[in-house]
């Protein structure tokens, strides 16, 4: 697993981060350095065509120049792989592990891993997808733990470990779905999860706190933004229902040490005045957390 760099903890001992889906208006280069300058130790860097295309020429000079600006900022990196219309201008997210034809996902994943490799992310982050109407859920469930598997012997060899995020509406869309997925592909070391706090309120059964607790062990990757119940709404924090003070404590308790990364892909129109909000939130909520 990479070490993430060396910097000045936040309140409670977490690192906060951003994800650059949510600075969709911005140049990359511009996008970091206004979140260096805010203080964020690290970013969620999605891969698209706007930001880091997997797909351009010369990939491997604009990796490693990305590379250098976050070594430069200080910021440490995982790597998002939701970018809605990278693989079909037509239709959003497709084709997913679950299609007919998965491979131009399994590509883009292995991309990903090795992308994530040069980068030195702490983690790479990726979901299962909606399934299909016209696919069995029994083939589309075959069709997933096959695509993982391809996935993690790629970034087994890169040495970067997978962060599977259950997401509302997709065919992992819980805690539990996440538990019976990482079993069917041989529990390797380097499958762990990516848990949106969010989502947690969204869907969960449990207490978010207690959701945290029950993935401490496998957490390598986490999203923060505030939810309401039943309603999959990435929403400033107080905007929801989320108590985020016990969220943060079971976050430090858990001795969580990736990114805790603002998730909020719909907020790029006013993308600096919402990341510099909510850091003042979360360092808020954490120094009330740890007291």
């Amino acid at each position: 697993m990479t070490t993430p760099p060396p910097t000045t903890l936040d309140p409670a001992g977490l690192r906060f981060g951003y994800g650059t889906n949510g600075f969709s208006n911005h140049r990359l280069g511009d996008a970091l350095a206004v979140l260096a300058d805010l203080g964020y130790q690290g970013v969620a860097l999605t891969l698209d065509h706007d930001h880091l295309d997997p797909f351009t020429p010369g990939l491997a000079r604009r990796v490693a120049a990305v590379r250098r600006r976050l070594d430069a900022l200080g910021l440490a990196v995982v790597v998002e792989t939701g970018a809605r219309y990278l693989l079909d201008p037509w239709h959003k997210h497709a084709p997913t592990l679950l299609h007919d034809d998965p491979a131009p996902r399994i590509d883009f994943l292995r991309r990903a891993a090795r992308i994530g490799a040069d980068l030195g992310a702490e983690a790479v982050s990726f979901w299962a997808g909606v399934r299909p109407p016209e696919v069995p859920a029994a083939l589309a469930w075959q069709r997933l733990v096959a695509g993982c598997d391809a996935v993690c012997v790629e970034a087994a060899a890169a040495g970067v470990p997978l962060g599977f995020e259950p997401e509302p509406g997709m065919l992992v869309e819980d805690i539990a779905g996440w538990f019976r997925l990482r079993e069917a592909v041989g529990a390797p070391p380097g499958f762990g999860i990516t848990l949106d706090i969010g989502h947690c309120r969204c869907l969960e059964p449990r207490p978010v706190p207690d959701c945290v607790t029950a993935v401490a062990e496998h957490l390598v990757n986490v999203q923060i933004d505030d939810m309401r119940r039943g309603v999959h709404e990435h929403l400033e924090f107080g905007a929801g229902e989320i108590d985020f003070p016990p969220v943060l404590r079971a976050l430090a308790a858990a001795g969580y040490r990736g990114l805790v990364a603002v998730e909020l892909p719909r907020h790029s129109h006013a993308a600096p005045a919402v990341a510099a909000r909510s850091l003042d939130f979360l360092r808020a909520a954490a120094c009330k957390g740890g007291g």
